[in-house]
């Protein structure tokens, strides 16, 4: 079995030996326990040293996981010769009590309501070729900053004074490169600053990946501001404008937007891909466009699909601020966003995110980085283990150390060890309890 704790060398400058010690004994319950991931529940599958004092001291001890988590990802997850987008999302975990560190009320996508709960907003490495998203940097979002920027905005408002029709005598047109960020914003500006620090220069990062809660003018900016083009998706019925292509420049107004794009009757001119499939037919469009709330020109890509039994008709529209990005990597870069929805699952269903009961802001911090440690871990445990067992999830690693530690565990009450087939009989058998794919002949006990 792989020894975890050759795994954490390359955290020893930014940690202590013994905080890595306490490290490497929550790594080895957690891959190997049943049940909730909680401070209790993982002292209980610790080995000699592990009690849940120990747990206590490790949870509450400050600990630098930016550092850690780029760390490793350089040391055991990083490849040469390939391609990495960031992509950053929010995950909201449900929380119930009073007490707990930054407990609000946030919107989660899952239950499709606000809920009792904490937040955190995760950036991440997605390797274009690997097709996985790697958790670099996690953030709490605490929502009382937010609540009052949008009281002083409120207020800013009830205070105008109402005006009549059309504009006012003397006005300016407003620059719109100049935004104020949300406070939303500015974490994101900050973790993606600081991550900047961090790697300095060694993965060439050019695009930022999220959502279409970001698609607006000034995520764009925050994006630009950071030197990143951003990609993301509009509303659907986005008011969009074809560039006026016959400007007269003798006028002293120059004409800028040309007509509203119409998404039912899109120009062929614009037409990139189309094909047809079980009778839906798949167009795909892309034309540099102006939005009015936007400062500059969008790479613009719609993607309408059309039922040519019923002739309905859907679209989505998605855009980049890089207007040499063709339409082919728009699309597939916005897909490998969803694979940071997979931390999500992976953290909360395996790694203690949804289960974690710390309450002070440290242990919550702590809580919370660990279990994406554990995502860029498995990640790591997983690419060996499937050398020999094709097709491996978590499940089956997680069995997979289980049986090792019954074994380990049993061999220590026998009063000799039994003969090596037998022994590798027993591994074999021990360790396909509890998995989803079949034990592979190879596995052998190390």
């Amino acid at each position: 079995m792989l020894d975890i704790l050759s795994l954490l060398q390359c955290l020893l400058p930014q940690i202590n030996a013994t905080t890595m010690r306490r490290m490497n004994q929550i790594i080895m319950a957690m891959l190997a326990m049943s049940g909730r991931a909680t401070m209790l529940g993982i002292s209980r599958w610790t080995d000699i040293g592990g009690s849940y004092r120990t747990m206590l001291r490790f949870f509450h001890t400050v600990i630098p996981w930016a550092t850690l988590f780029w760390l490793f990802f350089r040391k055991h997850l990083w490849r040469k010769d390939e391609v990495y987008l960031l992509a950053g999302d929010e995950v909201v975990v449900s929380k119930s009590g009073k007490q707990t560190y930054g407990l609000d009320r946030f919107f989660s996508s899952l239950v499709n309501k606000p809920i009792s709960g904490l937040s955190f907003f995760v950036l991440s490495l997605v390797s274009v070729e690997q097709r996985q998203s790697f958790p670099i940097q996690i953030e709490q979002v605490i929502k009382s900053n937010t609540k009052t920027n949008i009281q002083l905005s409120s207020e800013k408002i009830k205070t105008k004074e109402k005006r009549g029709r059309g504009r006012p005598k003397g006005s300016k047109n407003k620059n719109k490169t100049e935004v104020i960020f949300t406070s939303e914003l500015l974490l994101i500006k900050k973790m993606i600053n600081s991550l900047f620090k961090l790697v300095a220069n060694f993965i060439p990062l050019t695009y930022l990946v999220v959502d279409g809660h970001f698609g607006n003018n000034n995520a764009l900016q925050m994006a630009r501001q950071v030197n990143l083009h951003i990609i993301s998706k509009l509303r659907h019925d986005s008011a969009l404008y074809i560039p006026y292509e016959n400007p007269d420049y003798h006028k002293r107004s120059r004409r800028k937007y040309g007509d509203k794009l119409d998404y039912s009757n899109i120009p062929d001119k614009y037409l990139s891909k189309s094909s047809i499939e079980d009778e839906i037919q798949s167009d795909i469009y892309q034309a540099t466009l102006l939005h009015k709330e936007f400062a500059q020109a969008l790479n613009v890509v719609i993607l309408v699909k059309t039922n040519l039994k019923t002739n309905v008709r859907s679209h989505v529209v998605l855009f980049s601020s890089d207007l040499e990005l063709s339409f082919e990597k728009i699309i597939d870069y916005y897909k490998l966003r969803f694979q940071i929805e997979f931390n999500f699952r992976d953290a909360k269903q395996f790694w203690g995110l949804e289960d974690f009961m710390n309450l002070r802001q440290t242990a919550v911090t702590n809580a919370a980085n660990f279990a994406f440690f554990m995502v860029n871990l498995s990640h790591h445990l997983l690419a060996d283990f499937r050398l020999i067992n094709p097709g491996s999830g978590i499940i089956d690693l997680k069995a997979h150390y289980r049986g090792f530690r019954y074994i380990h565990e049993i061999l220590k009450m026998l009063p000799e060890i039994p003969e090596p087939i037998l022994l590798n009989q027993i591994f074999a058998k021990l360790t396909s309890l509890g998995r989803i794919h079949p034990v592979s002949t190879g596995v052998e006990p190390s």
